[in-house]
């Protein structure tokens, strides 16, 4: 069978890879042994809230489960309006809100409707892997750009203007980011998003931690922009994170008026539409007693960040930038792996699942730049299991 060579480009997912490792490790356990704390993957603990959950229950009793529009529930595009009002005091048209099959549904569209190929979307390094895939299934190229712990480990204006060539389409940012937790100052953004328009280029936004920011300096939506610059920008959000709706796929994306015909072409012919009980579900997600148990659930995600990085600096695993959002904590373990008698991020990453049973990411997933030096670790997991990790960290690292 001859696979495509567009198949062939794309990269295994090393942290599914790793979480293959760590479940058949737990599986060979013996009674008595401790068991798997999984630190590797950024999915939330909690699940949908219950006036989510009723709302599914009621559009299957109901029979709500055949076809909506390719651009989603009108209602539900409305209420998403209501929260861009109500969260960030921003006014969205409804109308330039697309739902989609999860934020990687939005994430091809966005692509494929912009992206020719050969064409050039520069990209932090490190970022989420799964974002530079989506630019070459559409045939471009992803261009990763070093972005270090003075900038955040995101793109500055400078380094943008700095790689841009003539082959160069735009950007593909994420604010806050994954596997960093940072996001980018508003000024910046401001600056890298008139350079772009400058350009006649596109700024793609990634914001699906958007919900979950902690610091009053961020969790701006860049479809704040002035001066028109947040009417020309593609933003990215889903369901899965601040929502807690992993399993359920699905997102949005809010982009120019003139894009929304050709995203709704492009999401006929590939999606049809995103699942329809799911849509029913997400309704419920902006009722107030849904959006006050967000919050109650945002606050205890940065209590476990507050908890979890200073344990980890003390165990000598340096996080050199705070997070600012998400659930992430980027270490560089380089201390840490000399004391367990290895070298880099793959290897550590081994010894802790063979020495305290605990599954963390390597940082070769997110990028080039200097990716055996830093592993990944999840604070979506419970206070309990955080503190139960340090214990083991501390036991294995001295």
């Amino acid at each position: 069978m001859r696979i495509s060579q567009r198949a062939q480009r794309v990269e295994p997912f090393y942290v599914m890879e790793l979480a293959k490792a760590a479940s058949a490790m737990a599986t060979q356990a013996k009674p008595g042994d401790r068991s798997m704390i999984y630190l590797n993957i950024g999915e939330p603990d909690f699940t949908a809230p219950p006036l989510v959950m009723s709302a599914a229950e009621r559009a299957i009793r109901s029979g709500s489960s055949q076809y909506t529009q390719a651009l989603g529930l009108p209602a539900l595009r409305e209420a998403i309006s209501g929260w861009y009002a109500s969260r960030f005091g921003l006014s969205i048209d409804a109308n330039r809100i697309v739902v989609t099959a999860g934020a990687s549904a939005a994430l091809q569209l966005a692509c494929l409707a912009l992206i020719e190929a050969g064409d050039e979307v520069l990209i932090p390094d490190p970022s989420y892997p799964c974002n530079r895939q989506f630019v070459q299934a559409a045939e471009g190229r992803a261009v990763m750009i070093p972005s270090g712990p003075d900038q955040r480990f995101q793109l500055s204006a400078e380094q943008v203007e700095a790689h841009w060539s003539p082959a160069t389409r735009g950007v593909l940012l994420a604010s806050p980011s994954n596997p960093t937790g940072t996001s980018i100052a508003r000024d910046e953004l401001e600056r890298i998003a008139r350079f772009v328009r400058s350009k006649g280029g596109v700024t793609m936004v990634d914001e699906i931690y958007l919900g979950l920011s902690y610091e009053d300096d961020f969790g701006h939506s860049a479809l704040g922009l002035p001066d028109g610059l947040g009417d020309e920008i593609i933003s990215i959000n889903s369901f899965s994170k601040y929502f807690n709706m992993t399993g359920w796929r699905l997102g949005w994306m809010v982009v120019p008026e003139a894009m929304v015909p050709v995203v709704e072409r492009l999401a006929q012919n590939l999606f049809i539409c995103a699942s329809t009980v799911s849509q029913h579900a997400a309704l419920a997600c902006f009722e107030p007693e849904s959006i006050a148990e967000y919050e109650r659930r945002r606050a205890e995600f940065k209590a476990r960040r507050d908890y979890f990085i200073p344990a980890l600096q003390s165990l000598g695993l340096n996080v050199p930038v705070m997070p600012d959002g998400a659930f992430y904590a980027w270490a560089d373990c380089t201390q840490a792996a000399e004391r367990l008698g290895v070298t880099g991020s793959w290897d550590f990453a081994f010894e802790l699942m063979r020495r305290a049973h605990i599954a963390v990411t390597p940082g070769r997933d997110f990028g080039t730049a200097e990716p055996e030096r830093f592993v990944r670790f999840s604070t979506a997991n419970s206070m309990a299991q955080l503190q139960e990790s340090v214990a083991r960290l501390r036991s294995v690292l001295g």
